[in-house]
């Protein structure tokens, strides 16, 4: 087609399509900022949102209020645990005294020495007992740091029933506000790409058609790359059962299409050449002879060839000769490109 158009039709006709993807591309960036804002309208839930605070408030005191309590009891503990041993350490080193005293005592055999070993023994008992006494409030800690930590676990656990059953809560509030924002980014994408094709169909020719393309272009674009990735998955069971719905829908309505056009094409070669060439408009002679293809059914031609004056597959003219000089030129051609005579078809009687 572009071999028939003027210079300035063609650079015109660039600028044109240069209009046309800027003006999609600030629909498209329009688009975004609306599909992005979309989420907005629905409420940012938490798992908070659905815990039952009756119940998980006055655990979550308690647990506080246990933890400070082991805290605490593990500082005490650390304390009696050092004065046991500091007790431990007193015992054994005047246990050891008392011992090596004993032995100087056996072999000097003096009675003089009973009172002292009485007192020796005293001394001994007084700091077993302080060890003992140490002892017994180490084990008195451990027992009461023991019973906070089981109840600590115990609160723990009904508050973390509590959280996932909030947890299940939110995961199906937030599926249904999934599926909501789709739906949202479906009733502005779809009518938009409906509309499109209406364009499409309809005005993609007319003299705003940069306009047309530039919303067919933001259209397409804010359907299969805005909502698509949005699409819920499930598994990819929703996907994929959209893909094969759409692949279904299109492949049926191709089919269909193809049907209609080679039905089309049946009956236009059954026409007379000169009512052929009627239905033919000039840009799209053009445009197939530029593809190498006939004008009239589209197949393949050797246009070079000089023999070819007609197609071999339908019997349309692809070559005549200009009335005035006699120059072999195109049939579809509106001047003779040699001598500049209308190459009109003389019309039948």
């Amino acid at each position: 087609m572009s071999k028939g158009l003027r210079l300035s039709e063609k650079w015109f006709r660039r600028g044109l399509w240069l209009v046309a993807f800027i003006f999609a591309n600030f629909l498209i960036g329009m688009g975004q900022s609306v599909i992005q804002d979309l989420p907005r309208v629905e409420h940012h839930y938490s798992t908070e949102d659905f815990l039952d605070h009756a119940q998980a408030d006055p655990l979550r005191a308690s647990l506080d209020s246990t933890r400070q309590q082991r805290q605490d009891i593990h500082d005490t503990l650390q304390q009696a645990q050092l004065r046991r041993n500091t007790a431990t350490t007193d015992y054994q080193a005047a246990r050891d005294t008392f011992n090596n005293w004993l032995s100087t005592r056996h072999a000097t055999e003096q009675a003089s020495q009973d009172t002292e070993l009485i007192s020796r023994a005293q001394q001994l008992d007084k700091l077993k007992a302080v060890e003992r006494e140490a002892q017994s409030s180490v084990e008195q800690l451990e027992k009461q740091s023991l019973d906070v930590h089981q109840q600590e676990s115990r609160v723990q656990q009904q508050l973390e029933k509590l959280q996932q059953t909030a947890y299940e809560h939110y995961e199906a509030a937030m599926h249904a506000q999934e599926i909501r924002v789709f739906l949202y980014r479906l009733a502005l994408t779809l009518p938009l790409l409906l509309l499109a094709a209406w364009l499409f169909l309809k005005h993609r020719k007319s003299t705003y058609w940069p306009f047309v393309w530039g919303f067919i272009f933001f259209a397409v674009f804010a359907f299969f790359v805005e909502l698509v990735p949005y699409l819920p998955s499930y598994g990819g069971y929703v996907r994929y059962g959209v893909g094969l719905l759409l692949t279904i829908l299109i492949g049926r309505q191709a089919i269909i299409s193809l049907n209609r056009y080679l039905e089309k094409q049946k009956l236009a070669e059954q026409q007379p050449e000169i009512k052929r060439r009627e239905e033919l408009s000039y840009d799209t002679a053009l445009a197939r002879l530029a593809k190498n293809v006939c004008p009239g059914c589209e197949r393949n031609v050797d246009l070079k060839d000089a023999l070819n004056d007609f197609c071999p597959h339908c019997g349309i003219g692809l070559h005549n000769y200009c009335t005035a000089c006699n120059a072999r030129k195109s049939a579809f051609s509106r001047f003779c490109h040699k001598c500049g005579t209308s190459g009109a078809q003389p019309t039948a009687d």
